[in-house]
């Protein structure tokens, strides 16, 4: 496996990141200890988390993990932002609540700094001073290491950095937003803002709830039983079957099942190396329910498309853009 700076920063992580959202969930702890040795042994070194994950038992299962391992060889990341109790104060990201929560994390972490410490969403109740003034200080005591943030919009992310950059602040090095090839939005303006300010981009959901692995095709009319979008369309879950059944999807899914065949790799490796190398991208996070599927996933790296190969799959899978992207779209090329 490859490595690569995060961001602007001096930290190298794996080309790939373990997301451990399944740790306690899906997968129990021995499944959990399992994944995160091969993913080890694979060269991984970049483990993301969140205080939320199974309310608090992934950072715990991540933490006992870790006991066994020598510390500096692993990039730990997680989260702060949601609620893990029903106090008022137990959700947000006030400097009460951050400090509170990057104790706990700690604690279930096992651990005596956090390497990235991210903002899960933004929070309109508190003061964008406050909530940085908060990060910096952990940075200063040496908790944590760097900052990131996760599911901000574009102006957000500038707002934040600008002010960190007058206070003399540390700012985020990373965002880690939702990112695919059913899922190109970013692209619009923030993969822009990130590769100026030094962002490293670490997309979650890569495989978008497992609609990119193969395993759903075009002449389905529901998600099969016991698949996590049948789950999704109960719950409501953003990846749900009414929310990608249209012929886009599908162009998408002929063509990777197509390249795919032609490579001799699984639909989820193409769709993985794809994200995996798209512009400003540092490493896309692999989640997985089983060992099985984590082999399938680790099986993207070592290998790159052809530009004919790319081309394809970032044409079938183009999102041309609302109102002002389309508009400078077309004068751009008329310049």
């Amino acid at each position: 496996m490859d490595y690569r700076y995060l961001g602007r920063t001096g930290m190298k992580v794996s080309e790939l990141c373990l997301g451990a959202m399944t740790f306690g969930r899906e997968a129990d702890e021995d499944t959990s200890f399992a994944m995160m040795d091969a993913f080890a042994e694979a060269g991984g070194t970049f483990i993301d988390t969140a205080d939320v994950y199974s309310r608090g038992t992934s950072e715990a299962i991540v933490g006992k993990w870790l006991k066994n391992q020598t510390r500096e060889d692993f990039i730990v990341a997680t989260k702060v932002r949601f609620g893990m109790g029903d106090g008022v104060n137990e959700i947000g990201l006030s400097r009460k609540h951050i400090l509170d929560g990057v104790e706990k994390s700690l604690k279930r972490l096992n651990v005596d700094y956090i390497d990235l410490y991210q903002v899960h969403c933004y929070d309109p109740g508190t003061p964008l001073k406050e909530t940085l003034g908060t990060l910096n200080s952990l940075v200063e005591q040496g908790k944590v290491r760097y900052i990131g943030v996760s599911n901000y919009k574009s102006y957000q992310i500038q707002k934040a950095l600008d002010v960190s950059k007058a206070m003399g602040w540390e700012g985020f090095v990373s965002l880690q937003p939702l990112y695919n090839l059913l899922d190109r939005s970013l692209e619009w303006e923030i993969v822009e803002l990130c590769q100026q300010e030094g962002l490293g981009i670490i997309p979650w959901s890569p495989l978008r709830g497992g609609w990119l692995t193969g395993k759903y095709r075009r002449d389905m009319e529901n998600p099969p039983e016991g698949t996590r979008l049948e789950k999704a369309e109960s719950e409501g879950w953003s990846e749900k079957w009414s929310a990608y059944n249209n012929e886009r999807t599908w162009n998408v899914i002929d063509e990777l099942l197509a390249i795919a065949e032609e490579l001799d790799k699984s639909p989820a490796q193409v769709a993985l190396n794809w994200v995996k190398d798209q512009p400003g991208v540092t490493a896309p996070i692999i989640g997985a329910r089983t060992m099985e599927q984590l082999q399938d996933n680790l099986g993207c790296v070592g290998w790159v498309l052809t530009d004919e190969q790319r081309t394809r799959l970032n044409d079938v899978s183009e999102m041309p853009g609302p109102y002002p992207y389309d508009f400078i779209q077309r004068a751009s090329a008329n310049r």
